[in-house]
């Protein structure tokens, strides 16, 4: 079969572009990781469900993948820029614990949630508070370069100094300057930002470091430039997050990063939309929605989250609401049973393997064009004139990109509780009798109790909603 191009979306030209690595055959992929100052919401998992699709059709395309993913334990404030709390030194109060256990725990739970979602782990997560001397260093480089200056509260970046400074928000700094109506302290310009912040005065933080003449911690921005580079090179393929990255941090590290090397930092920058709830972002900050596990003890399971999410192009908003995951839930559940049916089949029929996996294949290397891809596989699964063996093949195939699970979907013994089949008869009864006023309400009932019903020619059958 002939290759197929693989198109992304790149933030930075605002179009889509044909992926070429800058070695053949081998991609260099770094995504912005987890705060871990309190529990990974939904609305985060979205955007890691994303990085893991696109690291999937990159391995899909045959590339070699190298990833890295930071964990930021430190110097994230609640900003994202330079004002407010840093988020681990506030959980450390709130808690009343110190900050490497706040860090380990929910990293841990991060973690759990990954293998919940069959998220394929990274090959690398460095934590900032273990690259300090890396992100020193390269501030010092910035200092010989002269894009720094220092204020009474740390050491900044001077954005005018550096060329195309908002290229990839198109930012207008003019009208930014002329516009900003907050107070921005010592800060030159609007747009100028910390590399490293000097601990206030009189304030003992858990996690300091003697730099710069003083005690202080790094800011945001310099710690993913630093482990990036350390990791990657100082150039390289693919660099992905939030949309709400775009404005401010991933402005920020292309300034850094391109001051320091004088070079291209990365070639393709890649941003997964917001999961939204009533047309409003879900953040840790207005208390989240929900997690997976607060997910599964309402009785929906990881996967049919993660289907949800390969619904809706990972450009667009995600509107995330229990009655569309009930659909997704469902939708989930008839894949499980037709590929559970699909294993005990009689291999007959002919082999149409070719033809759907080129438009499978057109689907994803279409800027990830998940819904489409989703639509080629369950048309695969409804096709009744294909070999239930090769069609299996093909399902596990498809399933490496989608990451559902298929080849552990086994058919489940299905306990019935006394109830629900006493509703089912007396359904039976009000159909004979031709009552479907009746047969409604009683199919709502056996609805209620967690169970649905299909009429068929060889009867009634009963299935778990």
């Amino acid at each position: 079969m002939e290759k197929e191009k693989l198109y992304l979306y790149n933030t930075l030209t605002r179009k889509k572009e044909e992926f070429k690595p800058i070695i053949k055959g081998k991609v260099g992929l770094y995504s912005c990781g987890p705060t871990v100052y309190s529990y990974p919401h939904i609305g985060n998992m979205r955007a890691y469900v994303f990085v893991d699709i696109l690291k999937r059709a990159l391995l899909f395309n045959s590339f070699k993948v190298k990833h890295v993913m930071n964990v930021t334990d430190v110097g994230h404030l609640t900003s994202d820029s330079d004002s407010g709390e840093d988020k681990m030194e506030i959980a450390v109060r709130k808690e009343h614990k110190n900050a490497r256990e706040i860090a380990n725990f929910y990293l841990k739970v991060f973690m759990s949630d990954l293998k919940k979602l069959n998220i394929l782990e990274s090959d690398l997560m460095p934590k900032a508070t273990e690259h300090i001397k890396e992100q020193i260093a390269l501030i010092k480089k910035l200092e010989k370069k002269g894009y720094t200056y220092q204020t009474s509260d740390g050491i900044y970046f001077n954005s005018s100094k550096f060329k195309n400074y908002g290229k990839l928000a198109k930012l207008n700094l003019e009208g930014l300057e002329a516009g900003k109506r907050v107070q921005i302290g010592e800060k030159k310009h609007a747009s100028d930002f910390a590399l490293w912040k000097f601990s206030p005065e009189g304030e003992k933080r858990q996690q300091e470091w003697s730099a710069f003449g003083k005690v202080g911690f790094p800011g945001w921005h310099i710690e993913c430039s630093a482990m990036g580079m350390k990791y990657l090179g100082s150039h390289f393929d693919v660099h992905t997050g939030g949309e709400d990255h775009i404005a401010v941090h991933h402005t920020n590290e292309i300034a850094q990063s391109e001051a320091a090397t004088g070079k291209k930092f990365v070639n393709y920058w890649l941003h997964s939309a917001f999961l939204t709830f009533k047309g409003e972002k879900v953040s840790k900050s207005k208390g989240g929605l929900y997690t997976i596990s607060e997910l599964e003890e309402q009785g929906y399971k990881p996967e049919h989250f993660r289907y949800l999410c390969l619904l809706t192009h990972y450009r667009k908003h995600l509107d995330f609401s229990l009655e569309h995951l009930d659909a997704a839930k469902a939708a989930f559940e008839r894949i499980k049973r037709k590929v559970a049916e699909l294993q005990s089949k009689k291999a007959k029929g002919a082999n149409h393997s070719e033809s759907y996996e080129k438009t499978f294949l057109q689907a994803i290397n279409d800027d990830l064009n998940m819904p489409e891809a989703v639509q080629v596989f369950l048309k695969v699964i409804d096709d009744g004139t294909f070999d239930s063996k090769k069609k299996l093949t093909l399902l596990q195939k498809f399933d490496f990109v989608l990451g559902l699970g298929i080849n552990n979907m086994r058919d489940e013994k299905l306990v019935i509780p006394h109830e629900v089949k006493q509703l089912v008869q007396e359904r039976e009864a009000a159909r004979k009798e031709k009552d479907w006023d009746k047969a409604d309400a009683l199919r709502k009932k056996i609805k209620a109790l967690g169970f649905d019903i299909e009429d068929t020619p060889s009867g009634v059958v009963i299935r778990k909603v």
